[in-house]
């Protein structure tokens, strides 16, 4: 048995989502500050730059997480690296190799409590149901998610897409029933959802973080013609058709995210 005090408990820390096995807390203030950081803590509190941690309750459900993401842990927690063969490992390395994310992901099991290491980024937690069970994330937003969902490599439906459209051929995609947790620049207020039901989405720039994984994504002329292209200043698009839901940042994510230590 085990008790965890001054945590969740502490006035200094809120809630801001449960969903499955997972918790979000989020520090209204940041304490540990000297006389030469006070400022810059100041400032921080007042425009939302806070410290966030995704707590995980394995007695709900086995977790998968990002390498390296976990600070620590209480209770019979177990780390595995999930492989279940020689060929389970050659096709994690090469889905990690492929995707940008970690070839291994641990993955933790028992009836403990796991805490993953605070970021001033914002963490949002999806289920996958509203994906029609099956959602592709854009390349290193993901942070956890509940082991009895399947990782894929997704690839791009046209090479063009990867070579034109500023991405990598493949990303990560999510197979099954269960919660997941990303990490986002963006908090999930400002998030935009698109519906799109046999229609057409065009994005100027690399802002899709998330789409359903039955839209084909291509990347055309904004324009029919080059010179329609030119002419409107977009030139190249990436494009999102079929039916299911695009998830929108309203920043491009090359723009540079200064953290702090």
């Amino acid at each position: 048995m085990y008790e965890i005090n001054n945590f969740q408990n502490n006035d200094d820390v809120r809630v801001l989502d449960e969903k499955g096995p997972f918790t979000i807390i989020e520090y209204k203030k940041d304490l540990s500050v000297t006389p030469s950081t006070a400022m810059l803590s100041f400032y921080c509190n007042e425009m939302n730059v806070k410290k966030r941690q995704l707590i995980c309750d394995l007695k709900n459900a086995d977790i998968t997480l990002q390498s390296g993401a976990m600070q620590w842990s209480v209770g019979n927690v177990n780390a595995t690296t999930g492989i279940k063969g020689v060929g389970d490992l050659f096709g994690k390395a090469l889905r990690g190799k492929v995707t940008g994310e970690s070839a291994i992901k641990p993955e933790y099991t028992g009836n403990g409590t796991l805490v993953l290491e605070p970021t001033y980024k914002h963490i949002i937690l999806m289920n996958t149901a509203d994906w029609n069970g099956a959602v592709v994330l854009d390349d290193g937003l993901f942070l956890a998610c509940d082991s009895a969902l399947e990782q894929k490599a997704v690839m791009r439906t046209n090479i063009s897409s990867a070579a034109l459209g500023g991405e990598g051929l493949f990303n990560l995609g999510l197979t099954g029933n269960g919660i997941f947790a990303i990490e986002s620049r963006c908090p999930k207020e400002e998030l935009i959802e698109i519906e799109l039901d046999n229609d057409v989405l065009k994005v100027d720039g690399n802002l899709a973080i998330a789409w359903s994984k039955s839209l084909e994504f291509t990347v055309e002329r904004s324009g029919k013609t080059l010179v329609g292209s030119a002419a409107s200043g977009e030139g190249l698009v990436n494009v999102y058709r079929g039916t299911g839901r695009v998830l929108l940042a309203p920043v491009d994510k090359a723009m540079p995210f200064n953290t702090i230590n």
